[in-house]
């Protein structure tokens, strides 16, 4: 295993810039100056993999957290079947309070107010005036 291999990226930047001013480059002739801007850009792309893996690193811990938290609340996952074309009539599920059916209704079932549940009959009630109230204060 070469110590290239044990390396990470901004390491390895940094070690081809402490070979290439171990060469004493000159950097008033072209040759020179091309090195020396190759290795500032490799090392400044280096600095934003690293700031760009810890970024994706955190947003995967994130995702775990999240995926827990909605493990226990006992939410699946998104079914796999699920149109997301169709968002201009989006589908809900909802328990049915007396028999504890769930039932799959769009948001215009849901913003009539009510329907029969189709397990039992039993009537589920849909209000959604506090949400339309706190937009009727809104437009005042």
């Amino acid at each position: 295993m070469s110590i290239k291999d044990s390396m990470g990226i901004s390491e390895r930047a940094a070690y081809l810039k402490g070979l290439s001013e171990g060469l004493e480059l000159d950097t008033s002739k072209p040759e020179g100056k091309l090195i020396e801007a190759m290795l500032d850009i490799i090392f400044d792309m280096s600095e934003e993999i690293s700031a760009l893996d810890e970024e994706v690193q955190l947003l995967s811990e994130q995702n775990d957290e999240l995926s827990e938290i909605l493990d226990e609340i006992g939410y699946d996952d998104y079914d796999d079947d699920y149109d997301f074309e169709d968002d201009d009539n989006p589908e809900y599920e909802v328990k049915c309070p007396d028999c504890g059916a769930e039932i799959v209704v769009d948001e215009d079932t849901l913003l009539e107010g009510e329907i029969n549940c189709p397990n039992c009959g039993g009537e589920l009630e849909f209000d959604f005036s506090d949400l339309f109230a706190d937009e009727d204060l809104d437009e005042e």
